[in-house]
């Protein structure tokens, strides 16, 4: 441990306890990342959803299929969906009968039902309980950020939508307005399991109970193109952001938020330059972010990590034991045991 009059004595293996933190700053948004999905279920902890659809025991990936995405250059689906589509449009404007872009699509889209199942965890493991502490835990803040496309947030939300603003009117869709106190604002950074994209380019909200949303995204449907970022490069990551209304608007709430940030669960890495982007033309004179206490030396070297990405900003960086927060109470993990048991 380094002497308390070095310059370097944050590089220690010491953290903070959040309600400390919290009592000491009001912090009025939260950065979500997988970190706090695996918290919940383990299993979040893949590395690529683009290596589970080639992988899944139903209905993998062909040869075929991986040509479309290869001469795309990307591993994301939702750019690779929406040009099958343009080209099914493309065909049926010009006369044109093949129907190899129709076939790709619905065998991409369900290779990607079968990955993200395969590792999402089932709505009937989710306890009511685990609901509404994670209802109660996301409702602390104006604003939530979330760079997760899973539906833990989703469902914890539904528990009860009241304090709860996502920005879809049930009529008109996607109705950008600002935070205010009464309602927590939730901002999908890289879009959900739960939104998909229209036609026109515009984003709609799935209209599924809790319950029975999982299953809904099952459904192989043609006009239902899944609006999410599931991996890829920070650039290729913000160039999807650029070509939708919805994401670009949430990108740019992040980039103009006001006040301290708590990030939890939220690596920023190499990939996710863009986000940090966004924080750093924030400058928030405070981040408080959550490191997961797995030994001294991967404590020092996560604070190393986030003091170079702020280095040059006149930003308070506070560092907390990630276990010290409701959403990364070991209690509320389930057991992926759990899932042969029932």
């Amino acid at each position: 441990m380094l002497h308390r009059d070095d310059q370097t004595v944050d590089l220690d293996a010491e953290l903070a306890q959040w309600p400390a933190l919290q009592e000491r700053h009001d912090f009025s948004g939260l950065l979500l990342g997988n970190g706090a999905s695996q918290a919940v279920w383990k299993n979040f902890a893949y590395d690529s959803l683009f290596d589970l659809a080639q992988t899944t025991r139903n209905k993998p990936l062909s040869t075929s299929e991986m040509s479309v995405f290869r001469v795309l250059d990307t591993h994301n689906f939702e750019p690779v969906l929406s040009a099958l589509k343009t080209a099914m449009q493309v065909n049926a404007a010009l006369t044109i009968s093949s129907a190899s872009p129709r076939n790709r699509y619905f065998a991409i889209k369900e290779a990607l039902i079968h990955g993200i199942r395969s590792v999402h965890i089932p709505w009937k493991l989710m306890q009511e309980s685990t609901l509404a502490r994670l209802n109660q835990a996301l409702q602390q803040y104006r604003n939530l950020y979330s760079t997760n496309y899973d539906l833990l947030a989703y469902w914890a939300v539904m528990h009860d939508p009241l304090p709860f603003d996502d920005l879809f009117d049930e009529d008109t869709g996607f109705s950008p307005r600002p935070a205010t106190a009464q309602r927590t604002r939730l901002l999908y950074l890289h879009g959900g399991m739960h939104l998909v994209k229209n036609l026109d380019g515009t984003t709609r909200k799935l209209p599924s109970s809790g319950s029975t949303l999982l299953g809904s995204f099952a459904i192989n449907a043609l006009d239902d193109v899944p609006t999410f970022i599931s991996e890829g490069r920070s650039a290729e990551k913000l160039k999807i952001i650029g070509h939708s209304g919805y994401l670009s608007w949430c990108h740019s709430q992040l980039a103009t938020h006001q006040g301290a940030l708590c990030i939890f669960g939220q690596a920023l890495g190499a990939q996710d330059r863009h986000i940090v982007d966004a924080i750093r033309q924030a400058r928030p004179q405070t981040l408080a972010i959550s490191i997961y206490p797995r030994s001294p030396a991967f404590i020092a070297h996560q604070k190393k990590h986030y003091r170079e990405l702020f280095a040059d900003m006149q930003i308070e960086l506070l560092f907390f034991d990630a276990k010290t927060h409701p959403l990364g109470a070991p209690d509320l993990n389930v057991p992926v045991e759990h899932l042969k048991l029932r």
